[in-house]
């Protein structure tokens, strides 16, 4: 694989996993985040382990208006982008404070679309390069106990799919990343069944290989087909009397 990795949203467990996954490929990582201060250790131990060049980056996935010249500012224009950016929230908090839900619909939806949709352009202008967006599950079902997070990240996934639509054909490839509960900070405190319950490394791995393999659309663990078909199969009358 020729060209860096950036990696958006550097500082969460999935991102790191990536991070380690493309560098034992030998990719050259672009990491970014807020704060990319706090990611120096992550680059110490890339360059030490695997022996490829690491670069920090800072970008804030909320402040649109930045993201042309973040962009502009890299090094060099990455080969694969994943954003990993997203925030959940405690839904009930969500629900009652409407600038806490525009938070968590903005970080999962405007801000990573933003960034992601600025890279395409130049993507495409290239002819090459692969754009890995993390959305989820809860986006292809609303319910009571994460719409707000689960709306957003639908939004996410609809965003992808265009973009996939529109690039086809032009040199560069969208994935779309449905992971299911992964064992992470976000998650920590939850009681989730193990078997839908994947790892960090788990992911990072999927990516990967959906990255090498050209698929268009994941889920890290195949069992959450299953789970969401039938979900989604439960017709709206009888689904809005559950508490799934």
């Amino acid at each position: 694989m020729k060209g860096p990795v950036l990696i958006l949203g550097a500082g969460s467990d999935i991102a790191r996993a990536c991070a380690r996954a493309f560098a034992a490929r030998g990719c050259a990582i672009q990491l970014a985040a807020r704060d990319p201060g706090r990611l120096e250790a992550d680059r110490a131990d890339l360059e030490t382990r695997y022996g490829v060049t690491v670069s920090l980056h800072e970008v804030d996935a909320l402040e649109v208006e930045a993201h042309e010249s973040f962009v502009a500012g890299l090094p060099e224009l990455p080969m694969v982008a994943i954003c990993a950016v997203g925030l959940m929230g405690e839904q009930d908090e969500n629900a009652a404070d409407m600038t806490r839900a525009a938070l968590v619909m903005r970080s999962n939806f405007e801000g990573p679309a933003s960034l992601l949709g600025v890279l395409a352009n130049r993507m495409e202008a290239r002819g090459a390069g692969t754009l890995v967006g993390i959305s989820s599950v809860a986006g292809e079902r609303g319910r009571a106990s994460n719409y707000i997070y689960g709306s957003a990240k639908a939004g996410f996934t609809a965003y992808l799919s265009g973009l996939r639509n529109r690039l086809a054909g032009r040199g560069v490839h969208v994935v779309t990343v449905l992971p299911g509960f992964v064992a992470t900070k976000m998650t920590e405190g939850m009681d989730l069944p193990k078997p839908l319950l994947a790892q960090p490394d788990e992911v990072g791995r999927a990516i990967l290989g959906a990255v090498e393999k050209g698929r268009d659309v994941i889920h890290v663990r195949r069992i959450w087909r299953l789970v969401m078909a039938v979900i989604k199969a439960i017709p709206e009358a009888i689904f809005k009397k559950t508490s799934i």
